[in-house]
């Protein structure tokens, strides 16, 4: 597969979180990750859109590119800062910390970007 890139917007709300957990993990699949790979992507894109929503954005712009065994989530953030002291967007930082292989906000604060690989992609 060569990349390819998915795009989603939706609503930040709540009742939308559904949408884009389900979008991450069927894009895992077509990334030929094992089943405990599309989860952790399942996962990560649920605590991705906890911070977005904290962020305030008028709707929840995500993109997917996708590779095999390599799936790169962004979420453009809206104009409020990352509260630190959060105790939600805490816990999403500890989740994202332990479930990707790669999560951080971009020096601007404009974009969270997430990167899961699957074992496989690491030569294993």
């Amino acid at each position: 597969m060569s990349r390819q890139t998915v795009h989603l917007s939706v609503p930040a709300q709540a009742a939308f979180a559904r949408t884009v957990r389900m979008m991450a993990a069927n894009l895992a699949v077509v990334c030929d990750m094992s089943v405990d790979e599309v989860e952790d992507v399942r996962m990560a894109a649920e605590e991705g859109f906890v911070v977005c929503c904290a962020t305030a954005p008028e709707s929840c712009e995500v993109s997917f590119a996708l590779d095999v065994g390599e799936v790169r989530t962004s979420f453009a953030l809206g104009p409020m800062p990352i509260d630190e002291g959060d105790d939600a967007l805490d816990l999403a930082e500890l989740l994202l910390s332990a479930i990707c292989d790669e999560h951080g906000v971009t020096e601007d604060g404009r974009t969270l970007n997430l990167v899961k690989r699957a074992e496989s992609a690491y030569g294993e």
